[in-house]
């Protein structure tokens, strides 16, 4: 059977009249990390919204393999600050399913998750009242702790100092390990240095499309 368990065959997208992303193929495989660069505005937050399902291609098809569950983490965003949520409960977000409420084991992997960014201490603090940083290691605690098979991250450690960059990478390294797919976007050399494949989008059309490993 094959590794990969997310693909992208030639796929596109386009605001109105304006093209965002043209024949763009790639995969993920299971128990790696592809690297996603470029500068902003080539389309890197388009493409990983593509790849999750969130937005749907004009051009082309995006599949994952059956049965596997995806976990987004998207780019900063202030909306969720609206929500009257303590650091805690939004972690645990990343726990609930429509079956049932959260088990002796769901709230121990969400202890453990808190425990590694740091943020136990935190834990009945609302999101408004956070640190830039705080903040982010919270949604990345609520990305993680879902156990998923496909990690698409967008940016992930921007706000964070070299400490919790080093812890971001290595819960996902141990991600890796464990069989998962992280796709990740970033302008951080060495974040990118930990993936094994990386695409490096400069434009828009597949002229300007490079790849490094074998992943496009």
């Amino acid at each position: 059977m094959s590794a990969d368990v997310l693909t992208a065959e030639h796929i596109g997208f386009r605001y109105a009249d304006v093209p965002v992303l043209h024949d763009v193929s790639l995969r993920a495989e299971a128990g790696s990390m592809l690297a996603l660069t470029g500068a902003n505005g080539t389309g890197k937050s388009t493409l990983l919204h593509l790849l999750a399902g969130v937005t749907q291609p004009t051009e082309g098809r995006v599949h994952r393999r059956p049965g596997t569950r995806l976990a987004l983490l998207p780019q900063r965003t202030s909306d969720i600050d609206a929500l009257p949520l303590t650091v805690a409960e939004c972690v645990q977000i990343g726990r609930f399913t429509l079956r049932h409420r959260l088990s002796r084991d769901d709230r121990a992997s969400v202890a453990k998750i808190m425990q590694r960014l740091d943020i136990a201490h935190l834990a009945r603090r609302r999101l408004r009242e956070l640190s830039g940083g705080q903040r982010q290691r919270t949604l990345i605690a609520q990305t993680l702790v879902q156990h998923a098979d496909i990690y698409v991250l967008d940016e992930p450690t921007t706000a964070l100092d070299t400490g919790s960059r080093r812890q971001v990478h290595d819960l996902l390294a141990e991600r890796v390990a464990a069989g998962a797919a992280v796709v990740i976007a970033s302008h951080d050399p060495t974040e990118t240095a930990l993936a094994e494949h990386i695409i490096r989008l400069e434009g828009r059309t597949p002229a300007t499309l490079r790849a490094a490993g074998s992943s496009a």
